[in-house]
C-alpha cells in the first residue's frame, strides 16, 4: 500500500490483529467509492485509522453524508477526500453533522464552498473544543457576538487558527505597536492569517519610519514591489486577493 508501517502501527496498534482480508475489503470499498489505487498512500498513511475502520458503522456513512448533506456528487468523493482524509475517521453521526449544522447556522450556507474552498477540517474540527472557543476568543477581545461571527463567514481560516500562538500575539501587536482600531479588524479578518514575524511586523515597521500611511488591507494584500510603490507614495493599484 505504500504506507509507513511502524507509523500506522504506532498511530494506530490494532493493525497487529488486521486480517488481509479485511484490509483488502477496505480497499475495495475505498476504491468502489472513486479513489484510486495511488491515492492510498497518502490517504491512509495520515489516517491509518481507517485501515481497522468498520465498513458499515464507520466508512458508509461518512460518504453518506458527503453524498447527502454535502451534495457531493459521486465524481468528486475522490477530490474532497484526497484534500481531507480525516473525514473519513470521523463519525457521521457524532461528529460532521453536528460540525455542518453549526456551520450552517453560523451563516455558512454554500454546502460547495464548504466541500471544496472552505478548510474542510472545519468539518472534522469540534465544534465544542475548537470553533466554539474561536468565536469566544474574538468575543473576548472586544467584538460583539455578530461582528465575530461576520469575521469568519468573510475569513473562515479564523476557525483554523491558534488561540495562543496567533489571536493572541497577532491581536496585542495590532493594539499597542500598530495603535489599530477594532472596526479595521472587523472589515478586515485576513490580518490574522498574515506571519507576524513575516509580514506583519516588517512591513509595520517600514511604514511607521517612511510616515505615509497606509490601510491595513493594502499594507498586507500587497506585493514587495507595490508595498515600495506604497511606501513611495505611489498609490498604484493593489491586486486583490
Amino acid at each position: 500500500m505504500g504506507v509507513d508501517s511502524g507509523r500506522a502501527l504506532s498511530q494506530n496498534p490494532i493493525l497487529h490483529s488486521a486480517t488481509l482480508e479485511s484490509i483488502h475489503q477496505i480497499l475495495i470499498f475505498l476504491q468502489s467509492k472513486g479513489l484510486h489505487s495511488k491515492d492510498m498512500p497518502k490517504i491512509l498513511g495520515m489516517c491509518p485509522r481507517i485501515i481497522t475502520s468498520d465498513i458499515k458503522s464507520d466508512l458508509a456513512p461518512v460518504f453518506h453524508f458527503l453524498s447527502n448533506d454535502l451534495k457531493v456528487p459521486d465524481h468528486d468523493l475522490r477530490r474532497v477526500i484526497n484534500k481531507c482524509p480525516r473525514l473519513l475517521v470521523s463519525s457521521a453521526r457524532d461528529q460532521l453533522k453536528p460540525a455542518l449544522f453549526f456551520l450552517q447556522r453560523l451563516g455558512f450556507k454554500d454546502l460547495h464552498a464548504l466541500a471544496y474552498q472552505d478548510p474542510p477540517i472545519l468539518l472534522v474540527s469540534s465544534v465544542q473544543k475548537t470553533l466554539i472557543p474561536k468565536l469566544d476568543c474574538l468575543v473576548s477581545i472586544g467584538f460583539s457576538r455578530t461582528e465575530a461571527v461576520g469575521m469568519v463567514l468573510r475569513c473562515s481560516g479564523l476557525f483554523t487558527f491558534s488561540v495562543e500562538n496567533n489571536f493572541k500575539p497577532k491581536f496585542e501587536y495590532f493594539m499597542e505597536e500598530i495603535r489599530g482600531e477594532l472596526e479595521e479588524l472587523k472589515e478586515f479578518p485576513q490580518y490574522f492569517a498574515f506571519s507576524l514575524e513575516k509580514r506583519i511586523k516588517p512591513r509595520h515597521a517600514a511604514i511607521s519610519e517612511s510616515g505615509v500611511a497606509i490601510p491595513l488591507p493594502e499594507m498586507l494584500k500587497a506585493t514587495d514591489q507595490e508595498f515600495i510603490q506604497l511606501l513611495s507614495g505611489n498609490d498604484g493599484k493593489i491586486s486583490s486577493s
